[in-house]
C-alpha cells in the first residue's frame, strides 16, 4: 500500500491469518520505553464481554511465554491479575484517540 511501511519490530501474524478467509486481526498494541502504549482495536463481537475472555486468553499465553524463559507461569498470572485488578480500581491513565496520518 503506498504511504505504508513493514516495521522490522512487527510480530509475524498466526497461521490463521493466512489460512482462514474469515479471521480478522482483533488487537494490536505497540510499546516503547517512556511513551504511553498506543493501542488499534476493533469491535468484533457483539458482546463486549468477549473481550474478558480475551485479556484472559492473552495473559495466559504470556504465562507461556515467561515459562519458556524459566518464569513460574502461576506467579506470572498471579502478577498480571493483581497489576489488571489495580488498574481497574484507580487507572494510571485514560484511553487518547490517536490521530491517523
Amino acid at each position: 500500500m503506498l504511504g505504508r511501511h513493514e516495521n522490522r519490530n512487527a510480530l509475524e501474524p498466526p497461521p490463521i491469518a493466512n489460512s482462514d478467509p474469515e479471521a480478522v486481526e482483533v488487537l494490536r498494541v505497540w510499546a516503547s520505553p517512556g511513551h504511553a502504549q498506543q493501542v488499534a482495536l476493533r469491535v468484533t463481537w457483539k458482546d463486549p464481554g468477549a473481550w474478558g475472555l480475551l485479556l484472559v486468553d492473552v495473559a495466559e499465553h504470556a504465562a507461556k511465554a515467561y515459562g519458556n524463559e524459566g518464569v513460574n507461569p502461576e506467579s506470572v498470572l498471579a502478577r498480571i491479575r493483581a497489576l489488571f485488578e489495580a488498574e481497574m480500581s484507580s487507572p494510571t491513565g485514560e484511553p487518547q484517540e490517536i490521530a491517523h496520518h
